[in-house]
């Protein structure tokens, strides 16, 4: 069993590792309220995931902000200040895949999304993950330490969306703050979090 003890197991995932780390986020974003509220059967989810998060955090691959753990165990897709998720991919996935109730809710989660979404220079999180037999390890906090690392020096604040409440707690830990809640329709409850920089670091 793969042991991950330190934030040096971490490490940034180039283009070459693209597939493996999607993969991985598949696995990790399985028992996920919102993305198996989007794709409750497991073959659709299979299908249509890797493509979903492609294109939601898959930039981060070009601009040397995506992290994995060894072994491909876990990962976390940051989008740099100005990078922005590729969201005609997604919603013509959306389009394309989910039945037409899915597709008006995911309309109004996107349009929340970008009401919360901070208006100055930030790092944003797509996704972060940890494969479902990794977990409760220490590996997402230090997927999360690697890119907070950079915020902080860089004096950027952090943001993201928790899709599970799960994991609010990590996140709070490391400084997020929950700022609102995104909901629509049918869809579980998403929460937007804010972490500013912290100063001294």
């Amino acid at each position: 069993m793969l042991e991950i003890t330190t934030a040096d197991a971490v490490r940034t995932a180039g283009k070459g590792d693209e597939r493996a780390v999607l993969s991985s986020l598949t696995l990790a974003f399985s028992t996920d309220p919102a993305a198996r509220w989007l794709y409750p059967d497991p073959h659709q989810y299979l299908t249509h995931f890797p493509e979903f998060a492609r294109g939601f955090g898959g930039r981060a691959f070009e601009h040397g902000s995506a992290y994995m753990l060894e072994g491909y165990c876990g990962a976390a897709l940051w989008l740099p200040p100005g990078v922005q998720p590729d969201d005609q991919t997604i919603w013509e996935l959306v389009e394309r895949t989910a039945p037409p109730p899915i597709q008006s809710d995911m309309a109004g989660i996107f349009e929340q999304m970008a009401s919360y979404h901070p208006r100055e220079p930030h790092w944003y999180l797509p996704l972060i993950g940890v494969e479902p037999a990794y977990q409760n390890r220490g590996y997402g906090a230090a997927l999360l330490r690697r890119a907070l690392e950079v915020c902080d020096r860089d004096g950027l604040p952090a943001y993201l969306e928790s899709s599970n409440p799960r994991n609010i707690p990590l996140y709070e830990r490391h400084g997020f703050r929950t700022i609102g809640t995104i909901q629509a329709g049918s869809s579980p409850a998403l929460y937007p979090m804010l972490r500013p920089p912290l100063m001294g670091r």
